[in-house]
């Protein structure tokens, strides 16, 4: 069943776009990620135009994030006064991100950017993720207790505040940087920043797992949200068709992916994560790489 895309100007079989909204949306339940670095490239991999994927792919983020944060708010795993932090950072972050965004398709360099910024970000993430996982795995198994409690750079910091659900006291700069990266990320490449914030919250910020999820999807909402907002008004790159069908698959995957994650363990819910990046960023690699079939294409985009 093809359906064609208006502002993408493509046709894509309808059933494969709701099947990868809820691949994506199973994951986003699970990890507390937006499931934006995986959609984004796999949408590029159908044949969507990278600028239309990253704008419509932060629609379809905030439904399944929105989705995934009923199921937390249910357990009470949201830690609202650290989303909050978080969302203040990210909202100014978005604006920088969406200038810097159409200064750069100004040039006709944005495509590239995109997925180098991918490849660089996934791989460095990924890479870490899964060194610390196994590292967590060992040491369970070989019934060392985890070290979690450390007192780092970040507690020395003015501007404390009480963070209760996480169960911290902090200063509330660590957040906001945590929050502005991440929302200029979620306006270049598409994504809701929850691959960089899961990581930051657990180890900058010595949140525990089980908040860290819930908390990251809230503010992952509003930023991408608003991101989305600033990309139709500003681009127009918008495909409401598109986001629609993502949208179906990715809340009801987001609902499956919540019950699947409070039955895994922590570690082993890092290390899937983990691999899962680590493909994505080798494949979006390799096309870097390999010569394309169709040569004129590249010439187009930079003007070389």
């Amino acid at each position: 069943m093809q359906i064609y895309l208006p502002i993408a100007e493509v046709s894509v079989n309808a059933f494969l776009l709701l099947g990868l909204g809820g691949l994506v949306g199973i994951l986003s339940g699970m990890f507390g990620v937006g499931g934006g670095f995986l959609m984004t490239p796999l949408l590029f991999f159908i044949g969507i135009p990278p600028a239309v994927a990253v704008a419509t792919e932060a629609n379809q983020i905030v439904a399944s994030s929105f989705s995934g944060v009923l199921a937390h708010l249910r357990r009470k795993t949201v830690d609202l006064r650290m989303g909050t932090v978080l969302l203040i950072g990210g909202l100014i972050g978005a604006a920088l991100g969406v200038v810097v965004f159409n200064y750069l398709k100004s040039l006709g360099q944005v495509d590239l950017l995109v997925k180098l910024c991918y490849v660089v970000f996934l791989g460095v993430i990924g890479g870490m993720m899964f060194l610390e996982s196994l590292r967590a795995i060992r040491n369970t198994r070989s019934g060392k207790a985890p070290k979690r409690k450390k007192h780092n750079w970040v507690h020395g910091l003015p501007f404390k505040m009480r963070f209760r659900t996480s169960g911290l006291y902090i200063s509330v700069i660590p957040p906001v940087l945590v929050g502005v990266s991440v929302g200029v990320l979620a306006a270049i490449m598409g994504v809701g920043g929850g691959f960089v914030m899961v990581p930051a919250m657990i180890y900058i910020l010595g949140m525990p797992t089980k908040v860290v999820v819930g908390t990251s999807l809230f503010q992952i909402i509003f930023v991408t949200a608003f991101t989305t907002m600033l990309h139709a008004t500003t681009n127009f790159t918008v495909d409401v068709a598109l986001a629609v069908l993502l949208l179906v698959g990715g809340v009801i995957g987001a609902q499956i992916g919540t019950q699947i994650g409070t039955r895994m363990k922590a570690e082993q819910l890092r290390i899937l994560l983990a691999l899962m990046v680590l493909a994505v960023c080798f494949k979006l690699a390799l096309d870097l790489l390999i010569q394309p079939s169709e040569l004129y294409s590249i010439g187009a985009e930079g003007g070389h």
